[in-house]
């Protein structure tokens, strides 16, 4: 039996010989349950692995088909529905937690699946958008999409240790970065000008700035953002030639809203610290 005054936990007890045994105790069952909120965060991670086998189908297909391959907007469409619905997942399961239950498991289900659905999906979407291209180098596009899996995972790392005194997120959110990312890899063509612009998103997700975390009407405008996003690309897929037009539009309006927020928290702290000089003048 353990000595009274030794802080016994659920992974860890010590037996009759000071043995650490590495058994759990307490209520293991309740820690198999899900909620769910759990259920949203394991559809999040399953619409991101079959976007990712959208992607690789498309280029199996093509391959034994034709030995050559080039990217097909109708798959890299369905790819990118997949990552929205996952998004709308991602979006809910927080809500639905905080409203009903959450189980113990929660919040590593919802980080795993956001690895897979906004790390792994997109990083994937770059290798097979820019992979096959004899204008970049491989290793470069390879770098580029392990800075978006890496950044990801880093991301979420931080999210689940550090909390900012405002309550906003710290650097850019993992699924706002793979929305971008994938916007990136709609609108332009392999280029180093592109691979930047991916390099860049990857940073602004282990940066330092703070973006504000969707709350009440700011959360309705997300989700109706997503929706609309979705309708565009199932227009794009089933009309290429009419949706073209929405889906540039809705890819450039996303880059534009992740570069905008950065330039408005420095012209806010430029404007702080006008502020103290003035003052302090």
């Amino acid at each position: 039996m353990a000595d009274a005054g030794w802080p016994v936990d659920d992974v860890h007890r010590v037996d009759t010989a000071g043995e650490v045994d590495d058994e759990p105790k307490g209520p293991v069952g309740k820690a198999f349950r899900l909620s769910a909120a759990d259920s949203l965060s394991l559809g999040n991670a399953l619409c991101g692995f079959l976007a990712v086998c959208v992607l690789a189908w498309s280029a199996i297909s093509q391959l034994q088909e034709t030995r050559t391959f080039a990217p097909d907007s109708r798959y890299f469409a369905t790819a990118v529905v997949l990552l929205l619905i996952g998004a709308t997942c991602d979006l809910f399961d927080g809500l639905v937690a905080r409203r009903f239950r959450a189980s113990a498991m929660g919040a590593e289900l919802d980080n795993l699946a956001d690895v897979i659905s906004f790390g792994l999906a997109p990083a994937f979407m770059v290798v097979m958008w820019a992979g096959f291209s004899s204008a970049l180098p491989l290793w470069l596009v390879l770098a580029a999409a392990g800075s978006v899996l890496i950044g990801g995972v880093v991301r979420l790392a931080r999210f689940a240790c550090v909390k900012t005194k405002s309550g906003d997120f710290m650097g850019l959110p993992i699924p706002m970065g793979a929305m971008t990312v994938v916007s990136v890899v709609l609108l332009f063509p392999p280029t180093y000008f592109a691979l930047l612009a991916i390099f860049a998103v990857a940073w602004l997700m282990v940066s330092r700035i703070e973006y504000p975390k969707p709350k009440g009407q700011l959360a309705a405008v997300v989700l109706a953002w997503i929706m609309i996003n979705v309708a565009c690309l199932t227009v794009w897929a089933a009309w290429p030639e009419g949706g073209d037009t929405l889906i540039k539009v809705g890819a450039s309006m996303q880059i534009a809203l992740v570069t905008a927020i950065p330039l408005r928290v420095l012209m806010f702290k430029r404007e702080q610290r006008r502020e103290q000089r003035a003052r302090l003048g």
